[in-house]
């Protein structure tokens, strides 16, 4: 059972150009590759990329155990980088959004990997490798990517954390593995690079 989505952008019924609209600007897909909203804010959710915020440490939430193959068949676990900052990545080959923020990702990877950051992606909804690996080279992305065709990794986080429908979602995990911010949407460099600051001033 699919859970359902809850937009956070209100308008006047008979108005649907202006829903699709509004919600192609938060940047989030959905199964078909459609525009849809992120889930409504609140203390620990999702919020869209623009008010994204860390979450007070004291109201973290652990993240689930997530582990698997990549799309080149290697094992990888989110618990390998325990200790690290890690950014978490969920996207698809299909989804436009995830095309608009790969690339800030990557060069974002590269440029705090020394810091003590790593990034994992997230692989949803793509049946075909070949085309999630085709994705991949297309943006020059070096960290790696879980496989996750049925979405059974993104639903091991609660809803209010991950929308399992609504993608592109990022999070921040911090060096203790919980969930030190959640994004709903596309992400830019600008955007997420503050809140990885923040993180990183944290003692582990």
């Amino acid at each position: 059972m699919r859970r359902s989505l809850r937009a956070s952008v209100a308008v006047p019924a008979g108005t649907g150009l202006a829903v699709a609209a509004a919600l192609a600007v938060a940047g989030i897909c959905t199964d078909d590759g459609s525009a849809a909203g992120s889930a409504a804010a609140g203390p620990g959710t999702v919020r869209a990329a623009a008010g994204a915020a860390v979450i007070d440490s004291g109201s973290r939430q652990e993240a689930p155990a997530l582990a698997g193959a990549d799309l080149d068949g290697r094992p990888v676990a989110l618990g390998d980088f325990r200790g690290q900052v890690v950014v978490l990545n969920a996207w698809g080959s299909w989804c436009g959004p995830c095309r608009a923020e790969a690339d800030d990702l990557e060069r974002l990877s590269r440029q705090t990997r020394a810091d003590g950051v790593r990034f994992l992606g997230i692989n949803t909804r793509d049946r075909d490798r070949a085309a999630a690996r085709s994705f991949v080279r297309a943006h020059d992305m070096t960290f790696p990517s879980l496989h996750d065709p049925d979405s059974e990794l993104l639903l091991r986080f609660p809803p209010s954390v991950v929308n399992p429908q609504a993608i592109p979602s990022t999070l921040v995990i911090d060096r203790r593995g919980r969930v030190a911010a959640a994004i709903a949407g596309a992400v830019t460099d600008e955007q997420l690079r503050p809140l990885l600051a923040r993180v990183l001033r944290e003692e582990s």
